[in-house]
This record gives structure tokens, sequence and C-alpha cells, in this order.
């Protein structure tokens, strides 16, 4: 018989990874009940995965395509914008679900046990579901502009997508956690983060392309962590886009970091939070 010994104490540096792995299908219930709480008894259902990156996207059109007549270097607009909210979207999801888990989850953490961590890994996993439907749509328009030939895709560079999206997704677990593990003692926090993704969207080239940005600024927003993920994803798709080798580095570099010290301080904090939460 198998004996499982639970204690609060552990080493601060041991992030359970393997106790994780035996909780595989918690993970998957996890992620089908945060996919479907997310559309009960809602009329349109998924759809509304649809109906909302569309609805932003003509928004964009309107208001960066036409009349601030930004550039998307030659990719029809409302392909552009479509892309780069699904991209955007899911890194911003990440960082916003998961800035909540223990302030939405106290309830099960205290009558429970299971690896905590079960919570954040079930978040990206529902998060590509959310991703992968939002892109059936960018890629019946990319099908029908690539046909017309106002899209060309780096074929090499597509190979890159899949680990681009993984990235983003733990960058934006990393980051999310952080905040979890903070907002237990800090809740106005919470509210800092919708107003903070915001301003980090803009600062991310998702309703526009870096080419457009020079100059000491083009400098300060490769050193956003998310800008070198999104413009290779572009780089990809539509074969436009800049490539800073540097930046990518330092993106890896970042999203290693906080994945690393964010499972540490969130460890750390599951500990004490009932206290607290």
């Amino acid at each position: 018989m198998k004996h499982t010994h639970i204690s609060a104490e552990h080493d601060l540096f041991d992030l359970k990874l393997s106790e994780v792995r035996e909780y595989w299908e918690l993970i998957f219930l996890f992620t089908r009940r945060s996919f479907q709480v997310s559309y009960k008894q809602t009329i349109l259902g998924p759809l509304w995965l649809l109906i909302n990156p569309l609805l932003t996207s003509v928004t964009y059109v309107i208001l960066f395509g036409n009349i601030a007549k930004l550039s998307t270097e030659g990719v029809p607009q409302l392909l552009f914008y479509m892309a780069g909210n699904a991209v955007w979207g899911f890194f911003s999801g990440r960082v916003k679900e998961n800035s909540v888990t223990f302030t939405n989850n106290a309830y099960l953490f205290g009558k429970v046990y299971f690896p905590r961590l079960v919570i954040p890994i079930s978040d990206i996993l529902s998060g590509l579901v959310r991703f992968a439907i939002q892109m059936l749509l960018v890629l019946v328009l990319y099908i029908y502009f690539l046909l017309k030939g106002s899209v060309r895709p780096d074929l090499p560079m597509l190979l890159t997508v899949l680990p681009v999206i993984a990235e983003l997704g733990l960058m934006g677990m990393g980051v999310g956690i952080i905040i979890s593990s903070l907002t237990t003692k800090y809740r106005d926090l919470t509210v800092l983060v919708d107003f903070g993704l915001q301003l980090w969207m803009y600062a991310t080239p998702v309703v526009y392309p870096m080419s457009s940005v020079g100059g000491a600024l083009r400098t300060l927003f490769w050193l956003n962590p998310v800008t070198a993920p999104v413009e290779l994803f572009r780089l990809a798709l539509f074969g436009s886009g800049n490539v800073c080798v540097w930046s990518l580095v330092w993106s890896l570099v970042f999203t290693a970091a906080v994945v690393f010290f964010g499972i540490m301080i969130f460890n750390k904090v599951e500990r004490t939070f009932m206290d607290t939460v």
C-alpha cells in the first residue's frame, strides 16, 4: 500500500513537478471545468470565443487602421488584428486567470489536498483550447487571403509557432502566480491587473508592427519580453515582422525566471495563505 505524507514544511526549491504528474486526471477535470463554467448559462456559449475577437478586431480596423492609419506591413488589416488579438488574448488571459488562483480557489484548497500547481497548469490547457477555437476563424481568413496572394507564410518559421505559444503560456502562468501569491496579502494588486495588462498590450506590437517604432523607443519596446514572441508569430504566419535575436533570448530568460521563481513563491505562500485569504 502506498502512503503519502503531507506536510506544510518542504524545501523552498522543491517544485513538486513529479507529484503534479501523478494528478494528470485532476488537471484534465479542472481544464474541462474551467471551460464549461466560463460559458454556462450563456445563450451563445463558446461562440463568444469567436464573436469577441471578431468585434474587437473590427473596432481596431476602424480606429487603428482607418483613422490612425497604422501600418500592417501589407497584411490585410482584419487578419493582422485578429491574429494579434488571439496571441495576446492567450497570454493576457493566463496572467489574469492565474492572478486569482488563491483567492478564487480558497474554498477548495481549504478542504482537500492536491498539488496546488494543478490549477495554473489546467488554466494553461483551458487557455489553449480557447486559443485553438479563436485560431479557427483566423485560419479561415488566412486561407482566403493566402489564395488571393495577400499573405505568404515563412515556411521554416512556421515550426516556431508552437514553441512561441508554449512560451507565452508559461510566461503568463509565471507572472500570474506571482501576482496571485502577492494578492493573498495585498488585495489592491488585483485591481491593477487589468490596467497593467492594458498598458502592457500597447507596449506590445499587437495593433502595430515593430517596424513602425523607431529611435530609443524601439529598444525599450524590444525589452518587453512579449514583443519578440508576437513578432516571431507574425513573421511565421505572414512573412512580415522582425526577429531581434537578443530580444528573443531575453524573452526566454525572462520566461524561465518568472516560471521558476513564480513556482517557488507559489509553494511558499500555499503553506500559510489560508490564514490571510
